[in-house]
């Protein structure tokens, strides 16, 4: 009895692991013991996706699907991103097959290098995919109007379509094989050389007259390019030439200003010249000093004071030149004596 027991109990923790694992399994596997982070996706369509499939990022798998919820006529999935594993805030979800009848899987892009990761409970940009589905619906529906028209080419529609082509084909026989033996002639005669087409095509000159036509385009153009740097130089002197004759006349301008603002004080009667030309009293006292000076010259010419006598009196002019006379014999008397005598003579007549 006692052994039964242990039996049984032996038993029933077997079957009881057994049950922990398959419910571990069920749950999402050892995924469920992971230490991560979560991040939330809004998507139109799952398109299959179920809890547990995994989440890549370039190919290599960062987490797995936790579950799903409903938010704002979206989606919301729930992905579980293991810890270590760093998505960016500029990478996107997608929601991508491995195949035709492929595993689900949620696709992240790398992101920027230089991007901050996100933190926990954010809400990831996504992207949607094409419906699998959708698509192969579509095909199946191109494909029955394929069918459709392969179905309705009979035997009668196909000769009711071609039939008149081969009819023309039969009545122009002989055009068409004379049109097509011209052809030949034609470009038989385009080989050998003959005609305009044929030495386009065989003459060697033409192509020579070309690259000659083409060497003097490019020379034209780069003397016309010239040409215009020429221009270009010319129209840059033009304008220093027009600043500097804004410049002068901007100057003139000042200076004529000036010269505006001096006749108006000149008007005025401001400054010297303005008083010159304004005040009566400088006139009169010049008409005054004027009648003076005149009245002086007078006395003068009639030999009155002592300016007059000295220009009026002739007995001044006689003493002059007796003095004049003198003086020249004096001299004419020492130029015999010696430097002492003359010496002593000019202190004997000073003193």
């Amino acid at each position: 009895m006692k052994g039964s027991l242990e039996t049984k109990l032996g038993v029933f923790f077997a079957l009881a692991a057994l049950a922990g694992v398959m419910l571990i399994e069920l749950s999402g596997g050892m995924d469920a013991f992971k230490k991560g982070y979560k991040l939330y996706g809004d998507f139109a369509n799952v398109q299959q996706l179920k809890p547990g499939d995994p989440i890549k990022m370039a190919g290599v798998p960062v987490g797995s699907v936790d579950s799903f919820d409903f938010v704002e006529g979206k989606v919301r999935v729930v992905m579980k991103i293991d810890e270590g594993r760093f998505v960016k805030t500029d990478s996107v979800a997608a929601i991508q097959a491995a195949g035709l009848i492929g595993q689900n899987f949620v696709a992240l892009t790398i992101g920027a290098a230089d991007a901050p990761a996100f933190e926990a409970e954010a809400v990831m940009q996504t992207k949607e995919q094409a419906d699998l589905n959708a698509i192969m619906t579509k095909l199946d529906n191109v494909a029955g109007g394929i069918e459709n028209l392969t179905k309705s080419f009979s035997g009668d529609s196909i000769q009711n379509v071609l039939g008149p082509m081969t009819d023309f084909l039969k009545q122009n026989n002989p055009r068409i094989t004379a049109l097509l033996a011209d052809m030949q002639v034609v470009s038989s005669n385009m080989l050998a050389g003959r005609g305009t087409m044929g030495k386009f095509l065989v003459d060697d000159g033409f192509y020579n007259e070309s690259q000659a036509a083409l060497r003097k385009l490019t020379l034209a153009a780069d003397d016309a390019r010239s040409l215009l740097a020429d221009a270009k130089g010319s129209i840059s002197k033009v304008e220093s030439t027009f600043d500097e004759a804004k410049t002068i006349f901007g100057d003139l301008k000042v200076t004529l200003q000036g010269a505006q603002q001096t006749i108006d004080k000149v008007n005025n009667g401001e400054g010297t010249l303005g008083k010159l030309l304004l005040d009566d009293k400088l006139y009169s006292e010049s008409t005054l000093a004027m009648v003076n000076l005149r009245q002086i010259f007078e006395k003068i010419n009639m030999g009155e004071g002592s300016a007059g006598k000295l220009i009026n009196d002739p007995g001044l002019y006689k003493n002059a030149q007796m003095t004049l006379q003198k003086l020249d014999k004096a001299t004419e008397g020492l130029e015999d004596t010696g430097p002492l005598s003359i010496l002593g003579t000019a202190v004997n007549q000073l003193f």
